[in-house]
Formats: C-alpha cells, sequence, structure tokens
C-alpha cells in the first residue's frame, strides 16, 4: 500500500493529472498484488456503469445553462435588495447570493467564478479592500457544493449506498450553517466600523417583476428535491427535469440564451462530464487495487481505536479529510476513500449523513486552502490579487468554518433532522 500512495503522490508533486495519477498509481497496485493487468480495463468500465451516476451530466448541463442564462444578476438583485440598508450589506449579499447560487450550480468554482466577476468589482468601489472582497467570495464559494442539488452527494451517494435523497436533505442545515459561519465574521467587522454601508444602484424595472423572476430560478432545487421526496422521479430523472426547466427559463423567460449560447452549455457540460466519468474510472482501479493490497482490514483496526468513542472519530475523519482536502482533488478523495470508511461509521453508532456531511464539508474546505486551492486560483485570477493577502483575509473565515465542522460533529441533527422529516 506505501508504494501505491507513494507513486501516486509522486505523479501528482510533478503535475500529472488527477485521473491520470490516481489511475497509475492503480495500475501499480494490481501489479503489485500479482492479479492479470488485463482486469484494469473491466474495471474502468465497471466504475462508471452506474444508473446513479448518468444523474451527473444532467445537473452540470442544468448548472452551465443557468449560469449562462441570466440568473446572477437576478440572484444579486435579490439578496442586495435585502441587505442594502445594512453596514457591510453588499459582504452579506455576497454571502446570500452564494447560498442562492447553490442551490443551482452545485459547484464552488462554478459560484466563485460567476460571482467573483461581480462582486470583485463592485466592492472595492464601496470601499472594501480588494482581499477582502475576495475573501468573502472565497468563504462564501464552498457552500456551492453542499446546499442540493450536489454533485458530490451523487458521488457518496453511487460508491456507499447512501440514499441521495437523504444526502441532497442533509446538505440544506450544514450550507446554512457555513453561510452564517461567514456571516457572523462580517458581522464583527461591521460592529466594529471597518465595513462600508452599501450603495446599492436601484435595479432595472418594477421590483416585483425582480422578486418573480428571482423565485422563478430559486424553486429550482425546490423542484429537483421536492419531487424525489414525493417519490416522483429519482436523482437520474430529477435532473432531466432541472435541465428542462433550466432551459425554459433560460431562454423563454428571461431570454438571454441563444442557441449558440446553449450549445456552448452543451459543449462545456460534456467536457465536465467527461472529467468526472475519467475520474471515477480512475479512481474505481485504485480502490481496487488498495482492497486487493488489505486496506480495509488496516481501517477496520484502526476504528477499533474509537470503539467507545465515536464523537472523536469524526473529529479524527475531520482532521484526516482537511489534510487530504489541501493536495487531492475533492472528487477523488470521495470515491477513493468514502466506501473504506463508511464500514467504520456504521460499525460505531454514527448517522452516516452525518458523516458524509462532515467528510463534504471538511474536503470543500480544501477547495480554498493551499497548494491545490482550485478556488483560490480562481478569485486570483478573477480579481487580480495575490496570494498571500487574500490568505490574511481569508482567516478568520477558514477559523469560523471549523467552528462549524465542529458543530457539524457534535450536533447530528443539523444533517440528520430534515431526511428523518421530509423523507422518513
Amino acid at each position: 500500500m506505501i508504494w501505491v500512495a507513494l507513486s501516486g503522490l509522486v505523479l501528482l508533486l510533478i503535475g500529472v493529472p488527477v485521473a491520470f495519477s490516481l489511475g497509475l498509481a492503480g495500475l501499480v497496485g494490481v501489479w503489485l498484488a500479482d492479479i492479470p493487468l488485463s482486469i484494469v480495463t473491466t474495471r474502468l468500465f465497471t466504475g462508471v456503469d452506474s444508473f446513479v451516476f448518468l444523474a451527473v451530466p444532467f445537473y452540470i448541463l442544468a448548472a452551465e445553462i443557468m449560469s449562462q442564462g441570466g440568473i446572477t444578476t437576478r440572484l444579486i438583485a435579490i439578496a442586495s435588495s435585502a441587505t442594502r440598508k445594512m453596514r457591510g450589506g453588499t459582504a452579506y449579499a455576497n454571502i446570500g447570493t452564494s447560498v442562492l447560487f447553490a442551490g443551482i450550480s452545485g459547484s464552488a468554482v462554478a459560484d466563485a467564478a460567476a460571482l467573483g466577476r461581480v462582486f470583485m468589482q463592485e466592492m472595492p468601489k464601496e470601499g472594501y479592500s480588494r482581499p477582502y472582497a475576495a475573501a468573502v467570495t472565497v468563504a462564501s464559494s464552498i457552500i456551492g457544493p453542499i446546499i442540493p442539488p450536489s454533485g458530490l452527494a451523487i458521488l457518496i451517494g453511487a460508491v456507499t449506498g447512501v440514499s441521495i435523497i437523504d444526502l441532497f436533505l442533509a446538505g440544506v442545515g450544514p450550507g446554512i450553517l457555513l453561510g452564517f459561519a461567514c456571516a457572523a465574521i462580517v458581522f464583527f467587522d461591521a460592529a466594529r466600523g471597518h465595513l462600508p454601508r452599501p450603495r446599492v444602484a436601484e435595479s432595472h424595472g418594477p421590483r416585483w417583476r425582480m422578486l418573480i423572476e428571482g423565485a422563478a430560478v430559486a424553486t429550482l432545487p425546490l423542484i429537483i428535491v421536492g419531487g424525489m421526496v414525493l417519490g416522483a422521479y429519482t436523482a437520474t430523472e430529477g435532473g432531466g427535469i432541472a435541465v428542462a426547466y433550466a432551459i425554459f427559463l433560460s431562454v423563454v423567460v428571461f431570454r438571454k440564451m441563444d442557441m449558440a449560447g446553449l450549445w456552448r452549455a452543451f459543449m462545456r457540460a460534456a467536457r465536465t462530464s467527461a472529467t468526472i466519468y475519467l475520474l471515477v474510472a480512475a479512481a474505481t482501479i485504485l480502490s481496487y487495487a488498495l482492497n486487493l493490497l488489505g486496506i480495509s482490514g488496516f481501517v477496520r483496526e484502526a476504528a477499533l481505536i474509537f470503539q467507545d468513542q465515536p464523537l472523536f472519530f469524526l473529529f479524527a475523519l475531520a482532521v484526516l479529510m482537511l489534510i487530504l482536502g489541501t493536495f487531492l482533488d475533492i472528487g477523488a478523495a470521495i470515491l477513493i476513500f468514502m466506501p473504506l470508511v463508511m464500514p467504520a461509521v456504521t460499525s460505531l453508532g454514527i448517522d452516516p449523513l452525518q458523516a458524509s456531511m462532515v467528510v463534504m464539508v471538511t474536503l470543500a474546505i480544501g477547495l480554498v486552502t493551499p497548494p491545490v486551492g482550485v478556488v483560490l486560483f480562481v478569485i486570483m485570477r478573477v480579481g487580480s490579487i495575490g496570494m498571500i493577502p487574500l490568505l490574511r483575509a481569508l482567516v478568520p473565515f477558514l477559523i469560523a468554518q471549523l467552528v462549524a465542522v465542529v458543530i457539524l460533529c457534535l450536533v447530528p441533527e443539523i444533517s440528520t433532522w430534515l431526511p428523518q422529516v421530509l423523507n422518513p
């Protein structure tokens, strides 16, 4: 197992793409296990041969269409109108828009790229420092993968067998908790008089129209999750409905997307989906190799240390995922490690939904921490800002989000209450 881990780590460090690093490391493991290498070809295809994975392209496509269909300005207008009289109101609007946008995109990178272009231009004009504007955008962007519809929840459900509907519902509480954690830092900064009052421009058109359009956008996650809870359709079928609804809003209602824009959305979604499927296939090979080499037994023995202390196991899991998230792709980490830790989670009496949310949130924090820190680099490019000033401004938000992780570990109801009520 050590040679497999070392080979994968070395490949990552020298710049080999994540999917190829995982696949080649898995190939090394299969060779060390003295299994015919021809099995790798079969495993590549069986890894993605799942009905659940069919949902991934649908949600990615729906997010691409909505992102290019004029929804960003509408969500920002709604959030800004609710906070325009508060000191630090635009920072609150940034966070609120991220919460709303999370129900559309399901992606931290998409959130940072779409909202960063707007807020990194407007917030400095109101008196915010560029590092602070960037820090708020970065910190709130990790809400994207948590609130449903969540691509990470689909991955966890596919590799662990946990209900995707329950995972979607479980993400609402932690996502809102992360939003409150970011808002708490803004509140303290505003209370000390460090933040300006917003200068929000009046929106074009009547207020009632803005509210109706915003409500139409915000109902997308309700349509997806609501139909799944009622048993009207599965997660995959819900993805198809999301695409149809996104096309209707962007092309017919908002009229912000033509056929050329729709084609671009399809192409971008196809490239992103292909990347994810390649990652899933490669991670399947690595997981197969690690199981051949006995990692499952190692994890079971390690879990025995926490036999009577499940809370400490959750904290240890959170720390492990925080470390992994700093250098490993979030999807790859889920695909490799969730099947290994889930048996230990259930044997210790921990609710799988709580453990899944702890893993998702801690890995999402890795998106904003170096050296991988994809969201960091997106905002650095969009906002033309250096890493050191950005990290200095980001530290208070990271501390608040780590406190949120501790709360998630201590209070399982944050993750489990909504699934128990709506999908008993």
